[in-house]
């Protein structure tokens, strides 16, 4: 029997749609790869860790059956602390999954990324209790508290390192799979684009808009948002009519804090995992599309980690394509 393909597996941050990381796990076992060594930041430091220490068919069990109620329940808002969310009784219940497990004793190499928001650099916990280091990576900053631990300030390793291919480079593998979860950071750009502040006629924006963004846009679909979101006008009367108030449209219905938050910081977790993959790329990426689910989508289990295994499944029957001469995509296309 031929020697099975060693993986080195990054995966990435991105709260709720790290689900996926459970899919993308099941297809690389079922097809006989044999994980070596798994990095993670954040949702991907947990999946990672529970995975590398035996106990993620159990974890998976348990989050197919929360509810949205439950995940309220666990989630344990505290309004006058740090972060809205406290997160132990989520850590509680992963700390019993993990019943003690240390870092070291694993026997798949595990690297759990966090963020020493003092010392503004990333670290790597390679030894410890495997759930002090889970819960140190996962502190997604306005979301979850981050932690104290031996004189640093800690939080989300996807601060600085949202997909950690890096930790993973001392593995005796033959392939490294980086899981990311922010779609778009592939095809966006990095280049500022340069805008009036003044509200310009449709027609006018439209174009230029339709150039810079990735996909496909249909210029009937954006006329019709625009307006919604306008007011019912497609552009608005100049400025200097206006107070400065007066320019802007309205927000998008629903558009709640959480949701800006989360926003701000996937626009700057774009960036930075471009750049941080640009240095150590993968040979082969799946891409959860970001708009999958939002970060406290924690209900949803069944249909993310189903999408993750789509995912996964595509990427390795692309990898395997390749095998036969197709040409391998470029880093701006993972």
């Amino acid at each position: 029997m031929p020697e099975p393909t060693r993986v080195a597996l990054a995966l990435g941050s991105g709260g709720a749609r790290g689900y996926a990381h459970i899919g993308v796990i099941q297809v690389l076992e079922e097809r006989g790869y044999e994980i070596v060594a798994v990095a993670g930041s954040s949702m991907g430091a947990a999946v990672g860790g529970l995975y590398a220490a035996g106990a993620l068919a159990e974890y998976t069990d348990w989050v197919r059956t929360l509810t949205q109620r439950d995940v309220l329940r666990l989630l344990d808002p505290r309004l006058k602390a740090p972060g809205a969310i406290q997160a132990e009784k989520i850590m509680s219940r992963v700390s019993d999954l993990l019943g003690g497990a240390r870092i070291e004793d694993l026997p798949i190499a595990f690297t759990a990324v966090a963020t020493d928001l003092i010392a503004r650099r990333e670290v790597w916990f390679q030894r410890g209790p495997v759930d002090v280091a889970i819960r140190a990576s996962i502190a997604l900053p306005s979301f979850i508290t981050p932690v104290m631990l031996n004189g640093r300030l800690l939080a989300d390793g996807g601060l600085l390192n949202p997909v950690p291919v890096a930790p993973t480079a001392a593995a005796r593998a033959d392939l490294t799979i980086a899981v990311v979860l922010s779609g778009e950071a592939a095809t966006g750009s990095v280049v500022p684009q340069r805008e009036s502040a003044e509200p310009q006629p449709f027609e006018d924006w439209f174009d230029r808009f339709r150039r810079t963004a990735a996909g496909v846009l249909d210029r009937d679909i954006v006329r019709m948002v625009t307006k919604r979101f306008s007011g019912g006008k497609a552009s608005a009367p100049p400025a200097a009519e206006q107070g400065v108030e007066d320019v802007f449209g309205e927000l998008p219905a629903g558009l709640r804090m959480f949701d800006v938050m989360q926003l701000s910081i996937e626009a700057m977790q774009a960036i930075v995992g471009n750049y941080r993959l640009a240095g150590y790329p993968a040979d082969l990426y799946v891409t959860v599309p970001k708009n999958l689910a939002r970060v406290l989508d924690f209900h949803r289990a069944d249909e993310l980690i189903a999408q993750g295994r789509e995912l996964a499944i595509a990427a390795l029957d692309g990898l395997a394509a390749r095998g036969n001469g197709e040409p391998a995509p470029t880093f701006d296309e993972r």
